[in-house]
């Protein structure tokens, strides 16, 4: 699973996590599902020392150079991506995953659509891989796991069996080095909270907002432009700016958080947030859904290899022509 803050919280008693002293509740935030209340956590002395590490490493599992350019010079890629991004935010808020659990998948599927293309432009290949990457994603991150055929219930337009799955899983696995644990914006999100708030007044609000602002990102390409922990620390600010009593926090102040951070990386993070968070509110579209329909599992995997080809080379239909099966 992917590095976070909650693995260095000090020992507590487990149920003592449940239930804050506020009467709020639960200790998590059910929507996001994140820590609802900072005031109640510690963190250990040498957090910042190991936060630090992590942005050292924050960059091990990013794309190719050309991934970016790639999507914006050629449409269908740039669909199948958005298409492919909806369908794991619409099967995350349907099976109430935590949002870091959509993070992942949605990095598997860039790590690996930056290696491959899809050959033809079929909706269901795009699925496939979705559902593939959100399978992938759960089960490094979920307690409670949904079987293969339940993971595409109620948000899906094809249904996959789940040895068709399982093999495109063993591909992927493949192509990402079988490299699945790794820095995302939610292993600093908890820890930034706090510093922005130090008395843990807002930190519930700050959690669950950034995390929101964080998966909203998800949809914009030039979100692999940007690194973990500056997402993070300008998805807190976005947060903070929503709240009068935190309108000093800025990426000057920011920087300060922790070693590592650098005030031209978080003011870039944070015109990309800021402009997310005003449209925050905007409904995006959505895939259109139509009837299910089963998909037997004889499906050929219709990808090309990309990774022999260089990374300066322009990619033509008439070289895409490695078949995966």
């Amino acid at each position: 699973m992917p590095l976070g803050l909650q693995d260095l919280l000090c020992s507590e008693d487990l149920e003592s996590l449940e239930h804050d002293q506020s009467g709020v509740g639960s200790g998590f935030d059910s929507d996001s599902g994140l820590i609802r209340n900072l005031a109640n956590f510690s963190f250990p002395d040498d957090a910042q020392e190991v936060l630090a590490r992590f942005i050292d490493t924050e960059s091990d599992n990013s794309t190719r150079s050309d991934y970016q350019s790639r999507l914006r010079s050629y449409s269908f890629d740039s669909f199948a991506r958005a298409y492919s991004v909806s369908w794991i935010l619409k099967a995350r808020a349907h099976h109430h995953f935590l949002p870091v659990t959509a993070y992942l998948a949605v990095n598997y599927m860039d790590r690996f659509f930056a290696l491959h293309q899809i050959l033809e432009e079929k909706d269901w290949a795009m699925q496939l891989l979705a559902v593939t990457c959100l399978s992938l994603a759960m089960k490094m991150e979920e307690t409670l796991i949904p079987s293969l055929l339940d993971l595409q219930a109620g948000c899906s337009e094809f249904v996959f069996e789940p040895k068709t799955i399982r093999r495109l899983e063993l591909l992927v696995l493949a192509s990402l080095d079988w490299r699945l644990r790794f820095v995302t914006p939610f292993s600093f999100i908890e820890y930034f909270a706090y510093k922005a708030d130090p008395p843990g007044k807002y930190a519930r609000y700050l959690v669950s907002r950034a995390a929101k602002i964080i998966l909203s990102a998800l949809h914009d390409i030039n979100i692999l432009d940007h690194r973990a922990s500056s997402l993070a620390a300008a998805a807190i600010i976005c947060a903070s700016d929503e709240i009068q009593d935190l309108a000093f926090t800025n990426p000057d102040t920011a920087v300060a958080w922790c070693s590592g951070l650098t005030q031209d990386k978080i003011s870039s993070s944070y015109q990309l947030m800021k402009h997310i968070a005003i449209n925050n509110n905007v409904e995006r579209k959505q895939p259109v859904i139509l009837s299910q329909q089963r998909v037997m599992p004889g499906v050929r995997f219709e990808f090309a290899s990309l990774s022999s080809l260089p990374i300066t080379s322009k990619r033509k239909r008439e070289e895409r022509d490695t078949m995966v099966t």
